[in-house]
Order: structure tokens, then sequence, then C-alpha cells
């Protein structure tokens, strides 16, 4: 077993004297003022104009909107200043926030928002007709709608009854009495969908305590004099909200005072490149599959990373040769993380205080534990693989009205079973070896076989079809299907447009195999193990 070095997480908490994440963003003003808090594009905030805005915001939500304490808000939004307005005026009223993924088709985001429960969305604007697809299937009542460019070409006004402009909000705010959280820390904060091996998300209930213990692990990892808090630049690509990049790029962000350089879309390579350029920057975090396309770029050579302190590499694994590539030629290291939706991410990580050990994670952060045990559940020697426990602060409440999937995730004693096989060594370092479950993990994002499977085989001329994951340079893995088929006249591009219609960007498969049959167990079960082995085993793995 691994268990924490320290026990600083519960008294540094004590001591902060935190009862919600927004007491952050008031403790960021007093010590980092006018300070910039994040940057997106030409537009800059300050830690007081963001405490401002997200005051004027929680104003609206309830007094104007008539949300209350424990209420869903939604947000469906890629990397902008609004989102960070957002949140912490959510979390300033009381609310429970509802990450989604902007890119989610209407099949996708219809089950989030109706087993949340959301009352009210903030939207894209041109994502508006995907909602109202779907909203007659929700409880969403209000739509709060944003554009790109708000920040600096607000727009106000719109002619639908149940629709406010964000930036109308902020102003109808304004006028309106203040609200005070009513929440505490055993209070819900968040609800943080993430896949199930069924096909059905599920939202992981994560507290105020969850996420505020996970930012003090987090913190806690840092070295004194590594970096200076208050005058930290730190550039941020990975989507906030994804758990990893809410708790540590957003909330720790804040905690810290660092400036956080918002990337909008880190697949526009090119404008990534001008942000680097533009900033002086000091800290980066990333992605082995960013890190890969980055490296590709012609003018990757031309940034200047001589202030470079440090990346941190969070949501998937760090591919051992691509982290020296990237040390030889930025001369600055990548440290890597593990974590899992259900503990607000951070477990594990590499750190100024843990030497590198190649092959192996990083220790687990001050007041988690780890252990290995095998199928019966009993505990396993160090260096014996089986599978990774964890016990600590940041671990979930559990699973969103689904007792019965809470129940199996946790054993008897209260550990979360994380079905990953793992190897802790005797100084305490975690090497993750295989998944038990048979989640595909592609540039960070949990994809399960059952999710794509279920939209594959809303074609009518698929008969059956098993997906699984293969290794992938840039991302990871990448989900590779097996069907077979009622028409024969279908090819790999017709299931692939028809998969697209039905699934987000990264769960679309990248390859696609059409054969006769499928294999199958003597009760008929598809052998989903068998035709991954196989695929493995062809990519060379």
């Amino acid at each position: 077993m691994s268990t924490p070095s320290q026990s600083v997480v519960g008294a540094r908490l004590a001591e902060l004297g935190h009862t919600t994440v927004f007491d952050v963003m008031e403790q960021a003003c007093r010590d980092y003022g006018d300070k910039p808090a994040f940057s997106c594009g030409p537009d800059t905030i300050s830690f007081n104009a963001l405490r401002g805005r997200a005051d004027a915001f929680a104003r609206y939500l309830r007094h104007h909107a008539g949300l209350q304490p424990g209420d869903r808000l939604a947000i469906q939004l890629p990397n902008l200043l609004q989102y960070t307005i957002a949140i912490f005026g959510a979390l300033r009223a009381g609310l429970v926030i509802v990450n989604t993924n902007p890119q989610y088709t209407p099949y996708e985001a219809r089950h989030q928002f109706a087993d949340s429960g959301a009352k009210a969305v903030v939207v894209l604007d041109k994502l508006v007709p995907l909602v109202r697809k779907i909203q007659g299937e929700t409880q969403l009542e209000r739509l709060i709608v944003t554009s790109l460019d708000d920040m600096h070409n607000p727009v106000h006004d719109t002619d639908q009854a149940d629709e406010v402009r964000f930036m109308q909000a902020l102003r109808l705010g304004e006028q309106l009495p203040a609200v005070t959280p009513e929440r505490g820390l055993d209070d819900l904060a968040l609800l943080q969908y993430t896949g199930g091996t069924t096909g059905v998300s599920k939202g992981a209930m994560l507290t105020h305590r969850n996420i505020l213990s996970n930012v003090l692990q987090a913190v806690s990892i840092i070295k004194p004099g590594d970096v200076e808090y208050g005058n930290e630049v730190r550039v941020s690509p990975l989507p906030l909200y994804h758990i990893f990049a809410f708790t540590a790029n957003c909330i720790a962000s804040v905690f810290t005072g660092f400036h956080s350089i918002l990337i909008t879309n880190p697949r526009d390579l090119d404008g990534m490149i001008a942000d680097l350029k533009r900033h002086k920057f000091t800290l980066l975090t990333g992605i082995n599959s960013l890190f890969v396309s980055l490296m590709a770029h012609p003018e990757f050579d031309t940034i200047d990373f001589s202030r470079l302190k440090w990346v941190n590499s969070g949501g998937a694994p760090l591919n051992t040769e691509i982290a020296k590539r990237w040390q030889a030629r930025t001369g600055s290291v990548i440290r890597e993380g593990f974590g899992l939706t259900e503990t607000s991410p951070v477990v594990v990580a590499s750190t100024a205080f843990t030497p590198y050990k190649e092959g192996f994670i990083g220790k687990a952060v001050p007041d988690t534990e780890m252990k290995i045990v095998d199928d019966e559940g009993r505990e396993l020697p160090a260096g014996e693989a089986g599978e990774l426990l964890i016990r600590g602060p940041q671990v979930m409440e559990g699973y969103w009205q689904r007792p019965e999937e809470t129940e199996a995730v946790f054993s008897a004693d209260g550990w979360l079973k994380t079905g990953d096989v793992g190897v802790i060594d005797e100084e305490g370092f975690l090497k993750l070896v295989d998944r038990k479950k048979d989640m595909i993990l592609v540039s960070g994002f949990n994809v399960y076989p059952n999710d794509v499977e279920d939209a594959v085989m809303r074609h009518p001329g698929i008969r059956e079809c098993v997906a699984v994951g293969v290794l992938d340079e840039r991302t990871g893995e990448a989900i590779k299907i097996y069907v077979s088929l009622h028409d024969t006249s279908l090819d790999e591009a017709a299931i692939i447009a028809h998969c697209r219609e039905h699934l987000t960007g990264y769960k679309v498969p990248k390859h696609v195999e059409i054969r006769d049959d499928l294999p199958k167990s003597t009760v008929g079960k598809l052998l989903r193990r068998v035709l991954r082995d196989e695929a493995r085993a062809q990519a060379g793995a």
C-alpha cells in the first residue's frame, strides 16, 4: 500500500477557512487584485474584474433567472473568458455546474442535460440550434447565449423569450441585490460526466471539499522557489470542461495567482503558435497528442522557451520518447500526472520532490492512499500487478442518481475501484499496466466501447459492431470498430460518415474493418477482448 507522506490537506483547508470553491476567488482578489487572471485572444481580465463580473452573474442567476442553491447550470463553452465568469458566478450563486463538451452531438448532449436536470445552460451562439433540437426532452428553461467575441464586441439583445445574452445577464445582475452561496464544503459543486461501461454517461458528484482538497493537493507538490505566486504565465490549451483543466488550469491557477492564457481552439496550431510567441509564458499544460502536433509545426523552433520552467501533462498517458524529444528541443521537463473524473482528478504526479523514474508516473499526492488488489480484493505486495484502488479527500461522493453503480465502484471499506491495472513499487511509485475496463483513452478523453457501438448500431445496415482501442502515436489510443453488415454495399467511408452524425469528433472511429462475422462466445456474446488483442497485435503493440 502507498500511504500519504503527510496529512496536510485538511489542516490547510481549516487554516484557510474556505467553505466553497468561490472562496478561492475571494482570496485571489485580496492577494493579487488587479493582476491579470485570464487572457483569451485580445482580451484580458484581472482577478478583481473577474470577481465583479462573476458576482453580477450570480445575482442574475438567483434573482432574475430564479435559480436556487443546488439547481444545476450546464455550461457548454470552449475556453473563453465567459467560461471563467460563468463558473465562478454559478458557484457564488450556490449552483451545481454541469460541464458539457461543446463538441457534443444532440445524441450525446440530450442524456447529459436530461440526467442532470439542468434548468439553464450557458451556451455558445452557434450551438443554440443543437440545444433547441433537444430542449423538449430536458428540463432546460433558459438559454444564456454568448459568442466568441462577446468580451470586446458585446451583444445584448435577443428576440427569444427564454433566451438572454450573456452580456445582458451581467448588465442586469449589476442592478440586483447581493447573494450569498448558502453552500458548504460537503455540498455539490460539480456534476462531471464520465463514460460508463454500459454506454450510459454518469455524473460524478464532486463537492466543494473534493475540489478544494484537490487544488491544495496539486499546489502542495510545487517546490518552494520553483514558481512565484502571482507572477507566472501559464498557457492553457486543454478544455476547461475537462476535469483536469477545470481543477488545474482554472481553480488552482486562481489560487496561485497565475495568469492563464486560454487557448480556445488548440487544433488551430497556427493560432496557438502565435499565442506562444505573444506571451512571455513560464508554464504550459498539455497532452501527448498536443506535444506531438506542436513539435511537428514548422515554426515550433522559433518559439522562445527560455522562460519555460516546466510542462504539466495530464488526461492521457505520456509517451516517454515524446517527453525526451520535448526536453531536447525546449530545455523544459514534462511532469506527468494521473487521475480520474471521480477523483477531482489528481491522484498521482511527478513532482520536484520525487526523482524521475522511467516507466512510472509518480507518487500519490498528499493525503491520498493507493493499494493494488487481486480479483478477490486482497491486497498485493509491492511490484505485483492488480487493480488500483484509491482513497482520499478528493474522491467523489458517488454517481448522480445511480446508487447501484455507486455501490459497485466502492469497496466495502470505502476505497474507489479505478478499473486500472497497476503496479506500486517499494518506493510508492505507480505504473499503469493496463485497464481492467474496456475504456479507450483518446487524447485524454474517456471513450467507452458501448458508447461508440450504440451510435454505430443506429445504422440499419449494420448487423453487429465491436469497438476497441489501438495504439496511436498522436492520440495515445485510437478507436477501431469491427462490423458485420446487413447491407453489404456499405463501405468504410459511409460508416464513418454515419458516426460523425452521432458522435463527437474524438469518439469517431479512425479504423473500420468489415467482416462476415464477429467472434462470439458459446452463449453468443461478442468477444471484445479477442478483437482488441488481435488489433493490438496487428499494430505491433
